[in-house]
């Protein structure tokens, strides 16, 4: 079974209500959209901060668990931490892919970019996941 068919075996329910698209995984990356709907907004009508780290959250989970070693039982996120870089209004979809930086034994560590269609720069999010 390939990353993404495995991810798409084991829909996350939050991942549902955000309306997020797997497009792509491997061990390496994991590439998703999201279109930012008028209930994932502020007030301004510009995607709220914890939807755009809901995303990144996800694809996080999403790319350790893929990467989980013989008898992992899961993954859990011990850190995250987000710039917002840039604003997405409502109707805009976003692309995200998380790449990973660093495997070891007990945890990974991990990058997502979340990106406007368009390719301008809405957040950089680095977190920390630890296998269970």
């Amino acid at each position: 079974m390939t990353p993404l068919e495995t991810i798409r075996m084991n829909p996350l329910p939050f991942a549902t209500l955000l309306g997020l698209e797997f497009v792509s995984a491997s061990a390496a990356a994991v590439t998703a959209r999201m279109v930012v709907r008028p209930d994932l907004c502020t007030l301004g009508g510009t995607a709220h901060g914890g939807a755009i780290m809901s995303l990144a959250d996800t694809l996080g989970g999403a790319l350790a668990f893929v990467n989980l070693p013989d008898g992992g039982a899961g993954t859990t996120t011990v850190e995250s931490k987000t710039n917002f870089v840039g604003a997405a209004p409502v109707g805009a979809t976003l692309v995200a892919t998380c790449a990973m930086v660093h495997r070891g034994r007990r945890t990974q560590v991990l990058q997502t970019r979340v990106e406007t269609e368009g390719g301008k720069l809405v957040a950089l999010v680095v977190q920390t996941q630890m296998t269970l």
